[in-house]
This record gives C-alpha cells, structure tokens and sequence, in this order.
C-alpha cells in the first residue's frame, strides 16, 4: 500500500494576509524582505507562493485590503454624528491613535505613495479606486454643514475637501515621523475651526 503524499499545511489565507499587512505597514515595501513575512505569516514559501504568487501581488492585495478598510472606517466616523461639523472633527482626530506603536505607522496608503511616487501605475489605480469615494462623502457632508448654518457657506466644498484629504495626509505622516498624540489632535481640530462660519 502506498504512503500518500505529504500535503502542504493548510493556513488561514485572510489571518495571512492580515499578518503581512502589518509588516508592510510598518516596514514599506521595500524593506520588508520575504524572510520577514514568512516569519510573521507563520507558512512556508511554497505556500506563500501558491496562495499569493510572490511578495509584489502580495504587496498589492495586502494595499488593497488596507485602503478598503481604511476607507470604511473614516465614512463611518465621517456620517456616524448628525452634526457634519463633527463628523468631519471625529474623521480627523480619529485618525490619531493613543496606542504609540500604531500611531508611528502611520497609514500604509500613504506610505505607499511616499515609496512608489507617480511612477507605479498599480499603486496609482488603487489610490484612484479609494479617493473618489472619500472626496465625494466630504463634499456631501461640507454642504449640509453649509446648509445647517455649521460650515462657512463661502467655502467651495470641492476645494474644502480636498484641504481636509491634504490635512488627514499630513497628520499620517507627521505620526510617522513621530508625533505625539496631543498636538496631532490640535492640529485637526485646528484645520475643523478654519471651516467655521466667519463671525
């Protein structure tokens, strides 16, 4: 009777992918070397490559999953008030965790454009499939604030959700470079006075 063949060990492909998320989030592309996340995944390399052909695909679904739930988490803060005015102030405080180690992450999308540039088209159209979406809530939820009296009614929305994306980007990258958590939070509700009616 012959033996059976050794059949590779079966893994959790989303615990994985989760797991290589977070060495890309904190490492980059780049020097996160695929040693790195055999260790963090807890799979062997053929399995690495059965499941997710090699570390740039990986790279990329890893990105992709980020972007998809970190864009559901600034809609649910953003719409979770009634009030606009504090959607958009829970939107950018709550970005900045209290949690030191994850904070100095940053947000790997972000990263992802601080490594890459303009120069890779993949990374591009996925920051082109997850702005839209953001864009169009702000603006939707600038105008009911101009609408209940909260927001300036002289702002272009267009243009004041633009300066919210830009300021969400420069708390990211100033908790990457090390920021406290207190003076983050100051300069996000600095940027929610500026949409104020002018008195």
């Amino acid at each position: 009777m012959s033996r059976a063949m050794a059949r590779p060990r079966e893994f959790d492909r989303e615990e994985a992918l989760e797991r290589a998320m977070g060495v890309f989030w904190g490492k980059g592309y780049a020097s996160t070397s695929t040693d790195d996340l055999l260790a963090a995944m807890g799979i062997g390399r053929q399995s690495l490559y059965n499941a997710f052909r090699d570390k740039r695909a990986l790279y990329l679904e890893a990105l992709e999953a980020y972007q998809q739930a970190s864009v559901a988490g600034h809609l649910r803060r953003l719409g979770a008030p009634a009030s606009p005015l504090s959607g958009l102030e829970a939107l950018l405080v709550g970005l900045v965790s209290d949690d030191d180690a994850l904070r100095s992450r940053g947000c790997m999308g972000v990263g992802a454009v601080c490594e890459f540039g303009a120069e890779d088209p993949e990374i591009l159209a996925l920051r082109g499939r997850a702005s839209p979406v953001l864009h169009d809530r702000l603006v939707e939820r600038l105008g009911q604030g101009q609408a209940l009296g909260e927001i300036d009614p002289s702002l272009d929305c267009a243009e004041a959700a633009a300066f919210i994306a830009m300021t969400m980007q420069g708390l990211q990258l100033a908790a990457r470079g090390g920021a406290a958590a207190a003076p983050l939070r100051a300069q996000a509700r600095f940027a929610i006075e500026r949409l104020k009616p002018r008195r």
